[in-house]
């Protein structure tokens, strides 16, 4: 399941675009096929928290990262060649953050998925020569060209 190419999408979208909605639209699809894994469900939900966060969506943002948090804790922190121990750690620690965020603001920051299976990373990287990024990113649902390629 490492190299497959909507989860290595879903790697580039995070790290190198920080398109947090195309991570959600690539992630979604991901996880319907996978029958709804929760594994795949708390990845999707990171990135939605990030993509409500950046938005000034607080509360969405809080909730999003608190379930993810949740449905990650079952899964080893290697799970599916990236560091999801760091991950989880980073996410849980945001939403702690946006809990106090009336009395200490802060700044919309990115997280980064740590790619920790060498395959995967040079699969990331192959993916990442094809895959161009949105500009400018989508702040909602389109159906259009990249998406139909996608059904191809």
């Amino acid at each position: 399941m490492k190299n497959e190419p909507l989860y290595l999408a879903f790697l580039v979208y995070f790290n190198r675009d920080r398109d947090y909605f195309e991570c959600h639209e690539v992630m979604e699809e991901l996880w319907l096929a996978q029958e709804s894994d929760p594994l795949y469900k708390g990845l999707l939900q990171i990135a939605v928290g990030l993509f409500h966060f950046r938005y000034g969506n607080v509360i969405g943002a809080r909730k999003m990262l608190l379930s993810a948090v949740e449905r990650l804790k079952p899964y080893p922190i290697d799970s599916l060649g990236i560091d999801l121990g760091k991950l989880r750690s980073e996410a849980a620690l945001y939403a702690a953050k946006l809990e106090a965020y009336e009395q200490s603001p802060f700044a919309h920051y990115d997280l980064t998925i740590d790619i920790i299976n060498p395959e995967l990373r040079e699969a990331v990287e192959q993916a990442s020569a094809h895959i161009p990024p949105n500009i400018p990113q989508r702040r909602r649902p389109m159906r259009g060209p990249k998406h139909e390629q996608r059904h191809q």
